[in-house]
């Protein structure tokens, strides 16, 4: 293979200012819009699958946020544990999670939150559960647009063992550690599981390495919490995460943590 005709996923000038900017796009979803300005909540979250969303929304939970200015999402607010929270339904995987984070950094964010679906890796874990990421493997394409070539990105966060503390509150088994992003969840083999097993990995999920990048190359307090809910090695039901109602209180968890960091700021 010539250096021409190189693969160009590790070939970025990362110590170059982007052309295309968050703020660019803002401002002209606001004038092609009319939307209104306004600063975004301090605690976003991405909802991963946006079931809990939905509900929030249905039941009256959740308002629509009007000056968020993005051309692929709609944001909804709400108050959780005393804290303005915006929440963003499916953005599914590392791109888009980046896309939208960034737009939230410009819009004036203090916390994303990526609260993401993901599958068993270790065979100790408990299905359901929910992991607090502490680093990810980055076999995914978005983490190297904005840190140079590495296996593993940490998560810099202080949220993180705010985030620990708070979600042992919601009933729900909870684990910290390794995750493995990938950007090919069909493409997934036991080989691989059984190898990022053996290195201490929890579970595998699909963004939670592109948001850790993004957050220390933009210096953006990012996290992510994973809903850990089906695994290749388990016979009975999978996807079962239980009823909107334990996902509210996942989301007030996340929100507590959220308040404790906002007051050692």
């Amino acid at each position: 293979m010539t250096e021409d005709s190189a693969p160009p996923l590790l070939g970025h000038a990362l110590d170059q200012p982007s052309a295309f900017t968050a703020k660019n796009l803002i401002d002209d979803v606001r004038r092609s819009r009319q939307i209104p300005a306004g600063i975004v909540p301090p605690l976003c979250i991405l909802e991963f699958d946006g079931d809990i969303t939905d509900w929030l929304v249905r039941d009256g939970i959740a308002k629509p946020f009007r000056p968020w200015a993005c051309f692929h999402t709609s944001m909804f607010t709400m108050d959780l544990e005393g804290v303005s929270c915006g929440i963003i339904a499916r953005t599914i995987g590392g791109p888009y999670a980046v896309l939208i984070a960034e737009q939230l950094q410009a819009a004036g964010a203090k916390l994303i939150i990526g609260l993401t679906s993901a599958g068993r890796v270790s065979p100790d874990l408990p299905l359901p559960c929910l992991v607090v990421a502490t680093s990810a493997i980055r076999d995914e394409g978005t983490s190297y647009h904005y840190l140079p070539p590495d296996s593993e990105v940490a998560c810099k966060s202080r949220v993180v063992p705010l985030l620990e503390r708070e979600l042992i509150g919601t009933g729900w088994a909870v684990r910290s550690g390794k995750v493995w992003t990938t950007d090919a969840p069909y493409r997934e083999t036991k080989v691989q599981l059984n190898e990022w097993a053996r290195k201490g990995v929890l579970a595998v999920e699909m963004q939670a390495a592109s948001l850790f990048a993004f957050g220390i190359a933009r210096q953006a307090p990012v996290a992510s919490v994973a809903m850990v809910s089906n695994a290749v090695d388990l016979a009975g039901a999978q996807f079962d995460t239980g009823s909107q109602e334990d996902g509210l209180r996942v989301l007030k968890g996340i929100a507590r943590a959220a308040r404790s960091l906002f007051a050692t700021a």
